[in-house]
């Protein structure tokens, strides 16, 4: 006999499936089928698989407590597990991005299966799928309902809710990128499956969403061809050049431990994921450069350096010259994202530091440019003893740094206090005569040197923009390109993190990856998500 579906038992699960799945906030893509607007052409590029992630969610939390008060039981299994808050854990089965429609598909393992009533009430969860494009979505959830004599009825796909993630912004940590607390609605559908216990548009538990890119893997490099040995030609005896006199290294003696800084340079890079996310394939965006900062393969460099040290009171003020960019999501010839820094000043007293820039940044809900100047952008943690001057020369290496919370108010709310940014090094010459790393500004570099890159221009741009100045290896064509992942520079397309596969912010270092980015999908970015578990065929009636 056909199994028919019974309305009240049937509306418990799919709240519940609601709740599971009104945590995804990625962008967007159909599960069984391309979705519209894609382009089936052979050479697309392939979708970026997703390593790990969780669905947090609680169905309802009025439902649960139902459960509790009929002294009911909500079991959990194939490896879902409880929250202290009561919701729930679903750990990531498998997940993709495609980097052309900015569509995910991700699936969850897990099911949850409520007993009350002494069987009356027995409804199964599992297999949620999460589908989103654009600010909007809905969650769906294979749901199992049994009922005293009679047959198990198995609903498939059951569109239990619908997502608004309009006001959603993700943020980056280390388990990957975070959207939290996912505004979702039952649809009509789902209401309807309680009865009159709910009605459409009546909210069910807020979701949150955390996943991380896998990380492609990376060719190995391949020898080029080597040509056989050619016997030099023979050549007559060349008298040597006489050499001109070497010019004295200044002796330890001569250098001073305090006084003023008369050049260096600071290398830094804000924080890698950033930098991806921005040319990636979601904000599409590029990184100038200019008034002396110059990029590189690990973020950029400032010159040009001036300030003081002083040994007794174990402190260093050092400000650079330069300014770096970020520019994403442009909309009508403008961006929505614009954030530049300037003026960079590393303040260190003893074994802590800070690290302050003139910021300026647009709010990205508003429009409204914001400026700060001096703003206290990151803490700085220094070893003891790093500011003792060698060959007139003060050198700090790998110094972690944070984000303060004054700070965070150039990301909008995207990162905040404590977030782990880029280690910063920096180079100060005591010295007129010393001689800084490379790349340092003193000995007659320009005020574009950049490492060693050969780039002389003060100013730059980097992924997405495509423009072609600089030299391959750190110019104007190279920094965002080459920070995102990919071994060349900007391209017309974003960026070659795009190509790349990288997302953006998604604490893993992809831009990531944003993500599903992320670094790279960010919902902050307008980009639509999709989010669909692995479909279980269910028998039907």
């Amino acid at each position: 006999m056909a199994a028919t579906r019974r309305p009240i038992a049937l509306a418990a699960a799919v709240a519940t499936a609601a709740a599971l799945g009104a945590t995804f906030a990625l962008p967007a893509f159909a599960a069984d089928s391309a979705p519209a607007g894609r382009a089936a052409a052979a050479d697309a590029p392939a979708p970026i698989q997703l390593e790990s992630g969780t669905l947090d969610w609680g169905v309802r939390a009025t439902f649960r407590s139902m459960i509790d008060r009929l002294g009911g039981t909500a079991t959990l299994a194939d490896g879902a597990t409880k929250n202290a808050d009561g919701t729930y854990k679903f750990p990531l089965d498998k997940g993709e991005y495609d980097i052309v429609t900015h569509g995910v598909t991700s699936s969850f393992k897990g099911s949850v299966h409520y007993e009350a009533h002494g069987g009356v009430l027995d409804i199964k969860l599992a297999d949620v799928k999460v589908l989103t494009v654009g600010k909007s979505g809905k969650i769906t959830v294979d749901v199992t309902t049994k009922s005293p004599g009679k047959d198990e009825v198995v609903s498939n796909d059951l569109e239990m809710a619908k997502l608004d993630l309009t006001d959603v912004a993700p943020s980056n940590g280390a388990e990957g990128m975070k959207f939290a607390a996912i505004p979702a609605v039952f649809t009509k559908e789902g209401a309807a499956v309680f009865g009159s216990a709910y009605k459409e548009g009546d909210p069910v538990d807020p979701a949150t969403l955390t996943v991380k890119q896998a990380t492609p893997p990376v060719d190995p490099p391949v020898d080029p061809p080597v040509d056989p040995p050619v016997d030099p030609p023979v050549k007559p005896p060349v008298k040597p050049p006489v050499k001109p006199p070497v010019k004295p290294t200044p002796t330890e003696t001569a250098k001073p431990v305090s006084g003023p800084v008369v050049d260096g340079t600071l290398g830094w890079g804000l924080k890698k994921s950033f930098r991806s996310y921005v040319v990636g394939p979601i904000a599409h965006g590029k990184i100038e450069t200019s008034d002396g900062a110059t990029a590189n393969a690990d973020g950029y460099r400032f010159t040009k350096a001036t300030g003081h040290l002083d040994a007794e009171k174990n402190s260093l003020n050092a400000q650079f010259a330069g300014k770096v960019r970020f520019l994403g999501h442009e909309t009508n010839g403008g961006y929505e994202l614009d954030l530049s820094l300037s003026n960079l000043k590393v303040d260190v007293q003893g074994t802590t530091g800070k690290l302050l820039a003139d910021v300026s940044t647009k709010d990205r809900a508003s429009g409204k440019v914001n400026t700060y100047t001096g703003l206290a952008f990151a803490d700085l943690k220094v070893p003891a003893g790093a500011l003792a001057a060698k060959e007139g020369v003060v050198t700090l290496k790998g110094i972690p740094a944070t984000l303060t919370e004054d700070g965070s108010k150039a990301f909008s709310g995207m990162y905040q206090k404590g977030e782990e940014l880029d280690a910063l090094n920096a180079a100060v010459s005591l010295d007129k005569d010393a001689t800084l790393p490379p790349g340092g500004s003193t000995g007659g570099s320009s005020g574009g040197s950049n490492g060693g890159s050969g780039s002389t221009g003060g100013s730059g741009s980097t992924g997405g923009s495509g423009s072609t100045g600089g030299s391959t290896a750190g110019g104007s064509t190279t920094g965002g390109g080459t920070v995102g992942g990919s071994t060349t520079g900007g391209s017309t397309t974003g960026g070659s993190v795009g190509g790349s596969g990288a997302l953006a912010a998604t604490g893993s270092d992809v831009p990531t990856g944003a993500l599903i980015g992320a670094s790279g999908l960010v919902v902050a970015a307008g980009a639509g998500l999709v989010i669909a578990a692995r479909r279980r065929r269910g028998a039907t009636a």
